[in-house]
């Protein structure tokens, strides 16, 4: 196996200039590479290549266009995590509500395993995840402002002050074993039924991880697909085989869960931020057409429309 060695940043340009990349300014690109890293910077290159196998750039392809569209998945991902934390805090507002509500404000009685979900093919399930939770309770209890003043003055951590110190991952697993009428009190907050607004929930924690990691976002496709919605039947997205091309397991998947999600004024907020950072990429790039970019990242042409839908 052929290890990978060390470059000089005079080599990465010249490795990149040996693709077919134009430098313009060699001084201004070296400083860029130090500072952002060419790895992460060269992960963007499929864009502009002309085929995978022979890896080399499209004709006038230049570092300018390659840097702005690096850019461009940054601020779009810092947009996204905005607002999947937004989501986040409202969706574990909610279920500590039901539970706390519902079964009592102390972890000893709404983590009792009795009052999730019953069906045997569950019940490891139910047990991890509540491990989970009291694992947290017991590494976290005592670092963070709020459990640690409950533990000391009340003895306890009521549900809606444990959820600041669980991640959205074990909030998704959380709601994936309530018992199905407490999964629906929550799923019709949002017009949603129970299996959708956990398949949701589970590719929320996907992307909000992967923007908190600085991944690359922008044609980052997902293991689970959502399902079709009258969202994709309105804005008319082809087809192929049965199956919609665009919205199902793609950056516009996200777009269509935060529709259902985020209040109107919210998301309307969000797809402004977007198109505005769509714009000015598409002022920067000249070499790729922008519907192709809107395509790699599952927007169809028509992308905006979604916004006007009730």
């Amino acid at each position: 196996m052929r290890s990978k060695i060390f470059k000089t940043l005079d080599e990465q340009i010249e490795i990149l200039r040996s693709k077919g990349l134009i430098i313009n300014n060699p001084e201004k690109t070296k400083e860029i590479l130090y500072r952002e890293n060419y790895f992460f910077i060269s992960g963007y290159r499929h864009l502009f290549m002309r085929t995978y196998k022979d890896r080399k750039f499209f004709l006038g392809t230049t570092f300018e266009e390659l840097y702005a569209t690096f850019l461009f998945d940054r601020k779009i991902r810092n947009i996204m995590f905005k607002y999947i934390l937004i989501i986040e805090n409202n969706v574990k507002s909610k279920i500590s509500y039901v539970l706390s509500r519902k079964y009592g404000i102390k972890e000893k009685n709404y983590l009792a395993p009795k009052n999730f979900n019953q069906d045997s093919y569950k019940s490891r399930q139910v047990h991890d995840v509540l491990n989970k939770m009291k694992r947290q309770i017991r590494v976290n209890g005592k670092q963070h402002t709020a459990t640690m003043h409950y533990l000391s003055n009340y003895g306890y951590i009521p549900m809606w002050i444990l959820v600041k110190v669980l991640s959205f991952g074990i909030v998704s697993e959380l709601y994936s074993i309530l018992k199905p009428e407490d999964q629906l009190e929550m799923a019709e907050n949002y017009n949603l039924d129970n299996e959708t607004l956990a398949t949701y929930l589970s590719l929320l924690s996907n992307y909000r991880n992967l923007c908190a990691h600085e991944d690359i976002l922008y044609d980052h496709r997902t293991q689970r697909r959502i399902p079709d919605t009258r969202y994709h039947h309105m804005l008319n997205i082809d087809m192929t085989d049965d199956e919609y091309n665009f919205g199902k397991n793609d950056l516009y998947a996200l777009v269509i869960i935060m529709k259902q999600m985020l209040t109107p004024d919210e998301f309307r907020e969000l797809m402004y931020e977007i198109g505005y950072e769509i714009d000015i990429l598409d002022g920067k790039v000249d070499v790729v057409p922008l519907n192709m970019i809107l395509n790699k990242m599952g927007f169809p042409d028509n992308w905006r429309d979604i916004i006007n839908i009730e």
